[in-house]
């Protein structure tokens, strides 16, 4: 479990650090996800993927994380999001009755969110369809301000529609 696990971040990272390297990231690439080697984090997401990393994703390989019945996990990955700007869910700010408030992303971390995708589909071996198409499917699923949203796209649509 915990061999299994470590071998998937540590691809995960590679994925994501050549991803960031392209769009000329390179200290975003080096120093991401590393709070992942935290205890509190990495043995709650191994004890939680113990049984394979696509577990409790829909088809698109879209999770849920937040209510997974595991509350190790989901407080794991609370504090992963919160502590990594390349998360969408970093930019929500709760607002007591009135919902949320949506902040921009600065290009910076959409940038990296974007390679963080692409480095996950790699590092589980997706090979059918593209970041642009998952994206399509699942930002629905997603709280993001509109100009982050359509900055995402702009740079989906750069990068797969040449």
């Amino acid at each position: 479990m915990i061999l299994k696990y470590l071998s998937y971040v540590l691809r995960h990272k590679w994925f994501v650090m050549i991803e960031c390297f392209k769009v000329g990231l390179i200290w975003r690439g080096l120093v991401h996800d590393l709070d992942k080697f935290f205890p509190s984090l990495f043995f709650p997401y191994a004890n939680h993927f113990k049984s394979g990393i696509q577990k409790g994703r829909d088809k698109t390989g879209y999770y849920k994380p937040y209510n997974s019945g595991d509350p190790d996990f989901d407080l794991a990955v609370h504090q992963h999001t919160q502590r990594n700007k390349h998360h969408w869910q970093f930019w929500v700010q709760p607002i007591d009755v009135e919902g949320v408030k949506l902040h921009p992303m600065p290009e910076i971390f959409i940038k990296e969110m974007i390679c963080d995708w692409e480095g996950a589909s790699k590092a589980q071996g997706v090979k059918t369809g593209t970041i642009l198409n998952w994206f399509d499917k699942n930002h629905n699923k997603m709280q993001l301000n509109k100009p982050t949203e359509r900055r995402i796209e702009e740079l989906l649509f750069e990068k797969y529609e040449e």
